[in-house]
């Protein structure tokens, strides 16, 4: 399956939903600790003239399990989580084995909040096909963000053990690895998920949080600048940027890169934290 571009976490892209998918979870690390970024949505996939052409395909191909599947991605990514599930439930009645259709299904059921269908329709896509790393990633921050770990753990396990090639896989038990301490393994998860998605800032400003944690400053330096040079308006990596200037005794630096984060997004706190800490 082609994976292609999207915003943020992964600028090599890690394509979810099949076909002309671009919906994408990200995942970031700062500080203080493991925190899942919003799903990014591509309008342009979404738009209510790619819509149009892709209801004329279902028209003209109305027994086409495909051709309502791709228009299910397009639904998704236009926010119109009704209409998707609906075009995927069909693409999976007129194919009870397309295990992307119920992956993709999945990923419009978790962003809807409910999550014990997501897991059934990951589970399922994975009874079709064991090998479909994708739906193991998927089914694994389901898993960790509803408080089962280890069976997040063991997913993520698993992709990697496949051999996938999505750096969420490696992202996500780094940041799962990282909030239990063990930060000489979860800077190699990092250092795998930047190897393969080289211009995605999300894993360098998380092995910037290790390397803070392990006092190697000068990686951590490295890394989070790194990520700033990404984009220059993640409060994560300002925030954490000012701790090792904090660290090192710079307190107007690290009062100018908290403020920075702070003025990025007003209700993070360890931002907030590090100004009254730095100010005057």
């Amino acid at each position: 399956m082609k994976r292609s571009s999207a915003n943020g976490y992964l600028a090599k892209s890690l394509r979810h939903l099949t076909v002309c998918s671009c919906l994408v979870l990200l995942a970031a690390c700062a500080s203080s600790g493991p925190r899942e970024l919003a799903v990014d949505l591509d309008p342009a996939q979404g738009a209510s003239n790619n819509i149009a052409s892709l209801t004329r395909v279902v028209n003209a191909n109305p027994n086409s399990p495909e051709a309502y599947n791709v228009r299910g991605s397009a639904f998704g990514q236009a926010g119109k989580n009704r209409e998707a599930i609906n075009d995927f439930t069909k693409a999976i009645q007129l194919n009870p084995r397309f295990y992307q259709a119920y992956a993709n299904r999945a990923l419009i059921y978790r962003q809807t909040g409910d999550p014990s269908r997501a897991i059934q329709d990951y589970t399922q896509a994975l009874r079709i096909n064991p090998q479909y790393d994708d739906a193991y990633i998927g089914r694994g921050n389901v898993y960790r963000f509803n408080g089962k770990l280890q069976q997040a753990f063991r997913d993520y396990e698993r992709a990697i053990q496949l051999g996938t090639t999505n750096p969420r896989a490696y992202h996500s038990r780094g940041l799962m690895l990282q909030s239990n301490g063990q930060h000489d393994r979860a800077i190699q998860d990092f250092s795998s998920a930047i190897s393969l998605a080289p211009d995605a800032a999300e894993p360098y400003n998380a092995r910037g949080a290790s390397y803070i944690a392990t006092n190697d400053q000068d990686n951590a330096w490295a890394d989070i600048n790194k990520a700033l040079n990404l984009n220059s308006r993640y409060a994560e990596a300002w925030t954490n940027r000012g701790l090792i200037e904090e660290q090192r005794g710079k307190r107007n630096d690290a009062f100018k890169s908290y403020s920075r984060a702070v003025a990025l997004n007003r209700n993070y706190q360890p931002a907030k934290d590090g100004v009254n800490r730095t100010r005057g």
